[in-house]
Formats: structure tokens, C-alpha cells, sequence
């Protein structure tokens, strides 16, 4: 049956298309002109079209565009194992994969991370210029799929139901474990500290009020231990990605697959990626929901939320020089006012408070696409893409940032922690042991200021 819908002609609408020879294609809506030496075709250009939006393109996720490469390649391998693809255009596909993977054609993805249809435009991106790739291998003529077709060939056995949440998946594990080493790095720097200064006594502080002496290694001891104990919430929820939904198809039910497709699929995946990839329990589940991510994202928030705190503390210790506390003083890495000089700001712990203001905004993005899910299919994964994987990437930038250019450097001033462990109660708490609080309360009663 012919559709009823009127077709949306495009023609030059989009910057790749814009100057320079082109070449005619033709997809189920008609006529697309396409530049004449590009990779991908005629659904990538009406996806510029259609979705080009907030600047960011694929081309700056390299790690999904690397993830989807991986899945085209154990895809094809498994074609070639089910007899569903012809060795000579199987072993094209894989190699033109693997060239993808590497990151040497990046440029040829400049679809707008965030796109409808549920991650379609990226798929036959992909799918495009794999085609084209293994196409000229095999001595076909770019953008003709003579030799090598997007659907028929590099989409054998798949659906974007499945191919994009995978790749989501495995890009998510990638980005996730480059923050956690970020988090590394700066756990390392406050153990370090702890150590320089082991034993020497700061005054604590409650409620912003003198309370009892604690160690320098205290302080900096648990503001590590709290960044590795966080650290390790988000490495086990990226590792609950890592049972995919490849073979899945169509909303779960695997349609045009051949037998053990699945099977060898994802053994071939967990090759191509190096991860420890495994088939989800319950395919319908996988396509149908995205809390694993919600659950990536609430642990990055518990990161940011902790070198939040981190910061804070240290920005409010470094305070004055004279007029605040007094008792830290970080890194001169920024002139800190236009009008007064030799004013030195704590510019890197405020950056990293307003990281984790970004992270924090980031989960909430990805709870709405998780909670906007519908039937058999959510298809609001693209935004996930664009803000998890964003806010994962500063989140372990930042990090690392701390410790290199602040934490690293701190010095803590003996002058100014003598004087302030005057204020100390510790000798009170011990004395209202032996002679009670209402006794020891009365002789250490501080009169107001």
C-alpha cells in the first residue's frame, strides 16, 4: 500500500551540502542530493536537515561512534557464521568496521547527537558509510551500493531497536571508566596529603563552630576514602550495562535473525570491544527501559556531590588570608580580580562546584528520558548520549583538575592552626567525663563577642 504521506524533498539544506560537487541519491522519500565525496548518504542528509540543532554531532562522541563500529563488525562476523552474508562482502563490512572503530573517519558523522527516532539517523549513518566503504573495496561506486547496500548488507540481522542500545551501552562502560580514573587520580592526591601531614592536629569544626581537634591525615584520609567508595558505586553500575540486547531486532522478538545469530554476536562483540559484554536475560526488558542509566547517573551525582563537598571545604579553609579562616593556601593558578591586585581566587574548586551542578542537571535529563519511555521502545536515548556522557566526561576532567592544580599544591599554615585549635572543647568533652556537662558547661561558658 502507497503511504499517504506527502514526501519532504530536500535538497541543499545543510552545511555538508552546501558548496562543491554532489551526487544524487535516493531513499523511500525521493530524490536527496548529497556531497559527492562523502561517506555517508541520502538518510544522513535529511537527518542534518531535519535535527541539526545544538552543534554537538556525533563526531564529538567518538566513543559511541567507535561502540557502533563494533557492533556493525560482530554483526557481520556473525552473518558471515550464519550463512545470512556472503564471506567476500562480510569480511568488507568487518574490515571497513574496524577502520570506523579507529576513529579515522569521525568526520564523516555530523548528524546532531540528539536526533528522533529513537538513534535511526546514527544507525544508518553508519550503515552508510560502511556501505560505501566496503563498497569501493569491492570496487563499487560510492554512493551507488551496487556491491554494498546499507540496509540489505550492513543492517543484515539488526534494527536501530537494538544496535543503538548496545552501542549506547558499551560507549556509556568507555566514558564511565575515563571518569572513575579521573576520580583516581584525585583519591590519590588526598592520600598523599593524608600522609604529608599525618598527625598534625586542625581544629574540627560543627555547624561552622569550634568543636574538637582531629589530624590533618584524618581530614584528607576520608575525603579519599569517601571519592574511592563513590567511585566504586559508579564502576558497578556501568558494569550492569554490559548485558546487552544485540540480536534483540525489532522490540525484542529477534525477527530476522538466523539461528545462533544472538549467540555469536555478542561473543563476537566482547572481541571486537575488549569488554566483558553478555547477553541481557530478557530482551523485551533491555529495549523497553533505561534505568541502568538512572542508576549511572545518580552515582556520578554521588561523585560530583563528594569533590563538590571537597571543594568547598578546601575554598572555605583557604579563606581570607586574613580576614577568613586562614589555615590553607592553595595554588596561585588564575589572577583572581580585575580591579584588585594581587587578589588570588580559589578558581578550581569553584569550577569543580559548578561541575557538579552540571552533573546533577545531567541526571535529571536522563531520569525524564528514562521515565518517557512508552510500550515496547524507549527512544529517548540520544539525549542520554549527549548529557550522561557530556557530564561523565567533565566529571573525571575536573577530577583530575582538582588534584593536579589544587590539591596537589595545598599547604596547610602551622600559624593559623595553632591559633585556631585555642577554640578547641576537646578539653571540655574530657573533663565533663570525670565532673559532669552542667558543671563543666558552667566554667566553660564563652561570653558573647
Amino acid at each position: 500500500m502507497r503511504s499517504s504521506r506527502i514526501p519532504f524533498t530536500v535538497h541543499i539544506l545543510s552545511p555538508v551540502t552546501e558548496r562543491g560537487a554532489t551526487r544524487i541519491e535516493r531513499d523511500s522519500l525521493g530524490p536527496v542530493e548529497v556531497p559527492a565525496d562523502a561517506l555517508y548518504g541520502a538518510h544522513t542528509v535529511r537527518g542534518v536537515a531535519n535535527f541539526r540543532l545544538s552543534g554537538v554531532t556525533m563526531a564529538a562522541r567518538p566513543d559511541l561512534i567507535a561502540a557502533l563500529a563494533h557492533v556493525k563488525a560482530a554483526a557481520a562476523g556473525a552473518n558471515l557464521l550464519c550463512g545470512a552474508l556472503e564471506p567476500e562482502i562480510a569480511n568488507a563490512l568487518i574490515a571497513a568496521a574496524r577502520a570506523v572503530a579507529t576513529g579515522a573517519h569521525d568526520d564523516q558523522f555530523p548528524v546532531d547527537v540528539v536526533h528522533g527516532g529513537g538513534g535511526t539517523v546514527i544507525n544508518m549513518n553508519v550503515n552508510e558509510v560502511l556501505a560505501n566503504l566496503a563498497g569501493e573495496a569491492l570496487g563499487g561506486r560510492r554512493g551507488g551500493y551496487d556491491r554494498v547496500h546499507p540496509n540489505d548488507h550492513a543492517n543484515r540481522s539488526q534494527s536501530t531497536n537494538d544496535v543503538y542500545p548496545t552501542a549506547l551501552a558499551l560507549a556509556t562502560v568507555r566514558v564511565g571508566a575515563r571518569a572513575a580514573a579521573g576520580l583516581d587520580v584525585l583519591a590519590g592526591a588526598l592520600e598523599t596529603k593524608a600522609q604529608e601531614r599525618g598527625g598534625h592536629k586542625r581544629l574540627g569544626r560543627t555547624c561552622l563552630q569550634d568543636a574538637v581537634p582531629l589530624t590533618i591525615g584524618d581530614t584528607h584520609g576520608a575525603q579519599a576514602h569517601a571519592v574511592r567508595r563513590t567511585t566504586a558505586a559508579l564502576r558497578r553500575s556501568l558494569g550492569e550495562l554490559l548485558a546487552v540486547p544485540l540480536g534483540a531486532t525489532a522490540v525484542g522478538t529477534g525477527i530476522g535473525t538466523p539461528a545462533g545469530y544472538r549467540e555469536h554476536a555478542v561473543r563476537l562483540l566482547a572481541e571486537e570491544c575488549g569488554l566483558a559484554v553478555t547477553p541481557a536475560e530478557d530482551m523485551f526488558d533491555a529495549l523497553a527501559n533505561l534505568d541502568g542509566y538512572v542508576d549511572v547517573a545518580a552515582q556520578a551525582v554521588r561523585c560530583a556531590l563528594v569533590i563538590a563537598k571537597i571543594a568547598s571545604d578546601v575554598r572555605l579553609l583557604s579563606s581570607g588570608p586574613l580576614g577568613g579562616f586562614g589555615e590553607l593556601t592553595l595554588p596561585a593558578v588564575q589572577v583572581g580580580s580585575s580591579i584588585m591586585p594581587g587578589k588570588i581566587n580559589p578558581a578550581i574548586p569553584e569550577l569543580v562546584m559548578q561541575v557538579s551542578f552540571e552533573v546533577r542537571g545531567a541526571a535529571a535529563i536522563v531520569e525524564a528520558a528514562a521515565a518517557a519511555g512508552e510500550l515496547e521502545l524507549n527512544v529517548m536515548e540520544p539525549v542520554i548520549a549527549r548529557h550522561l556522557h557530556g557530564s561523565l566526561a567533565d566529571l573525571g576532567a575536573v577530577a583530575e583538575r582538582f588534584a593536579e592544580r589544587s590539591i596537589a599544591g595545598l599547604v596547610w599554615n602551622d600559624d593559623a592552626l595553632e591559633r585556631n585549635l585555642a577554640g578547641s572543647f576537646g578539653g571540655a568533652v574530657e573533663d565533663a567525663v570525670r565532673d559532669g556537662y552542667v558543671a563543666v558547661a558552667a566554667q566553660h561558658h564563652r561570653p558573647e563577642r
